[in-house]
């Protein structure tokens, strides 16, 4: 049975816990979530469950269809093409804010996180690389100053997750490599305060991670789920 932190409503922890199957597969693109049969896994209320998707559906991992049920978002083309879009435009805007105003303990952090994914790297150790890349990630947009913009990242960080997932199940040695020379690379042109160099490093990592998914998903055989 799940284990559930204290410190988080339960609303959270179910809709974490059903984050976390569909960004790692084990729910697949267009598969329909069962309520009753969640409910009795996690030992939760149908309510709970209820609340739980619908948050997701706002972190668009799922799609609430009336008088059908819930149903896994379709992890398709559009979909992945429309998310590194946007990735791409607020990491780009909060890229120059963090070359401008990065302090020490910014880089001193960047830096750390890069080591731990080095090592990651060497050991092979798969989702601990994927975890810290989002942190990164994260780490990276910390100077986005916006609310707007920090609310609606939010919501998108588990669909990154999710298709950085498809990416590296899949992934070659190259794949890995990528990411650890993108993160190299812009770390350096922060360091440098050089705005431009940085957004043409990030432009190209969300094009490049992009393609990346949508290859992996063409690899992977096609599942038959009742989609709505």
């Amino acid at each position: 049975m799940t284990t559930f932190k204290p410190r988080e409503t339960l609303t959270e922890q179910v809709a974490r816990h059903i984050e976390n199957l569909i960004a790692f597969g084990q729910l697949a693109s267009g598969q329909r979530i069962y309520e009753s049969a969640m409910a009795k896994q996690l030992d939760v209320s149908h309510g709970s469950i209820r609340e739980g998707l619908l948050l997701l559906e706002k972190r668009h991992l799922v799609k609430n269809v009336p008088r059908r049920g819930a149903f896994v978002t379709e992890l398709d083309d559009f979909f992945v093409k429309s998310l590194y879009e946007v990735l791409e435009l607020y990491l780009c805007h909060t890229g120059r804010k963090l070359a401008r105003q990065w302090q020490q303990k910014d880089m001193e952090k960047l830096e750390s996180l890069y080591e731990r994914m080095s090592i990651c790297y060497e050991k092979q150790d798969l989702l601990v690389f994927l975890e810290l890349g989002i942190e990164y990630t994260q780490a990276s947009l910390a100077y986005a100053d916006n609310y707007f913009i920090m609310s609606a990242i939010d919501d998108l960080w588990p669909s990154a997750k999710r298709c950085a997932f498809v990416a590296f199940r899949h992934a070659s040695h190259q794949v890995l490599e990528d990411n650890l020379t993108h993160m190299r690379e812009s770390i350096d042109a922060i360091r440098a305060r050089d705005e431009e160099h940085l957004v043409s490093i990030l432009r190209r990592y969300a094009d490049q991670q992009c393609r990346q998914v949508l290859a992996s998903l063409e690899q992977q055989p096609r599942e038959h789920h009742a989609a709505p």
